[in-house]
């Protein structure tokens, strides 16, 4: 994948989780709010995952 491939994954499971996290918390569902907190952190793992892919190509780039 591309960096900007992982990173609007990224940012797309960051905005999926918060959205499930919330609602699990407004319907006192501990299970949905776990499922979104996992999928929140997930996003921003492969938001930083595009991130690392973007600078390495900007090192590789410059030599």
């Amino acid at each position: 994948m591309t960096s900007t491939t992982d990173k609007l994954k990224g940012k797309y499971n960051e905005t999926v989780g918060k959205a499930k996290r919330e609602t699990g918390r407004a319907l006192d569902d501990e299970e949905l709010q776990g499922e979104g907190e996992l999928q929140n952190l997930k996003g921003k793992a492969e938001s930083t995952k595009g991130k690392v892919k973007e600078k390495l190509k900007d090192l590789v780039d410059r030599s």
